[in-house]
């Protein structure tokens, strides 16, 4: 066994794609994946935030910021997912009204 460390993910098959990634802290954002290195450190290019609600700090809201060029600092980064081929859906758990 080598003493090189490899990531669990492969991201090889995201790069210069767009990808989704959430933060701790709640942050999320999403861009297009321009690289990446062992410790999940991640390269994103035309970055956008998207931007928490006040009331709320858990949910986003469909405000963006722009942020450019931006470095994910990998001990941040709780998940990466490709933004083509998803789509939003209801929560299933909600229990609807009066029952």
């Amino acid at each position: 066994m080598s003493g090189r460390k490899e990531t669990v993910l492969d991201l090889a098959k995201f790069v210069d794609k767009g990808v989704q990634v959430k933060l701790t802290g709640g942050r999320q954002v999403s861009g297009t994946l321009k690289g990446y290195d062992q410790l999940l450190n991640l390269v994103l290019d035309e970055a956008m935030e998207f931007l928490r609600d006040v009331d709320d700090p858990l949910k986003t809201t469909d405000q963006c910021r722009r942020l450019g060029l931006i470095v994910c600092r990998g001990t941040a980064v709780m998940l990466v997912s490709p933004t083509d081929g998803t789509e939003e859906i209801d929560n299933p758990f909600i229990q609807p009204d009066g029952a």
